[in-house]
């Protein structure tokens, strides 16, 4: 998703035109697909089944060509099925045969994402899955968060008590809830709430923005950054599909 406006005529999702225009550049704007990974690897390189592969930050899925399966509209909506498959060049850094499809559903105020990833392949497979939305805004100062964690982590490794508040004057901010207490979170900004609901796949929730730029980020991660290298004795926080079998979740937007 590029872009789209609240009933009122605001912009919901924030677009850095000119590094959407510049493909060298990652996009900032929207909302981005993280897959395989969320967050970045450890020298970008994960080890598995003794052979070493590359993957770059968030995966590759939200710099891939994505193929529309499925629309519709009807009395209580519209809907889109985009979907991503395997391919050599995926193969590459991450070496299973899955089929990623996502259902974008419009409902009201609400947009809806259904997640499914199929395992074609002979070998169980793993998986991070993520959403990076950019939310437009004009005075972060002003933001209310309600966030279902007493803590977050710094990118850095650092753990904060969280208040309710964060420091603005920051340069940015990039921190993770971790711990989540429930699985609802919202943001109000002015007369204008965004509430997210998501399943239990997603067990982290990251803010992310930088000093000067209109946006905030919410966005829930099904693992933390670096899950494709675990520490020895530590749990592994990927997903899992068994060969033949899919995995399903669900996340919902809304704004009242």
């Amino acid at each position: 998703i590029r872009s789209t406006r609240w009933r009122r005529g605001q912009d919901i999702f924030y677009m850095d035109e000119e590094r959407f225009r510049d493909p060298a550049l990652s996009v900032r704007g929207g909302n981005p697909v993280l897959f395989p990974i969320c967050g970045n690897l450890a020298g970008d390189r994960y080890t598995l089944d003794g052979q070493t592969y590359a993957l770059p930050q968030h995966g590759f899925a939200r710099n891939r060509p994505w193929q529309v399966v499925a629309q519709s509209v009807d009395d209580e909506g519209a809907q889109l099925t985009v979907g991503l498959t395997a391919s050599p060049e995926t193969r590459t850094g991450y070496p299973f045969d899955f089929d990623l499809q996502l259902t974008y559903r419009l409902q009201g105020a609400a947009l809806v994402l259904t997640a499914t990833v199929a395992n074609h392949g002979d070998r169980p497979l793993p998986f991070c899955l993520g959403f990076h939305p950019y939310f437009a805004v004009a005075d972060k100062t002003a933001l209310q968060l309600d966030i279902p964690a007493t803590a977050w982590v710094s990118k850095s490794g650092e753990t904060q008590e969280f208040t309710g508040t964060l420091d603005w004057d920051q340069a940015e901010i990039d921190i993770a809830f971790a711990d989540l207490q429930n699985h609802t979170a919202s943001v109000q900004t002015g007369d204008r709430r965004l509430t997210l609901t998501f399943d239990p796949t997603y067990t982290v929730l990251v803010f992310w923005t930088v000093q000067g730029k209109p946006f905030y980020c919410l966005e829930p991660w099904s693992a933390p950054r670096n899950a494709f290298n675990p520490d020895p004795g530590q749990p592994d926080r990927r997903q899992w599909v068994e060969p033949g079998q899919t995995h399903t979740n669900t996340l919902k937007y809304e704004l009242t």
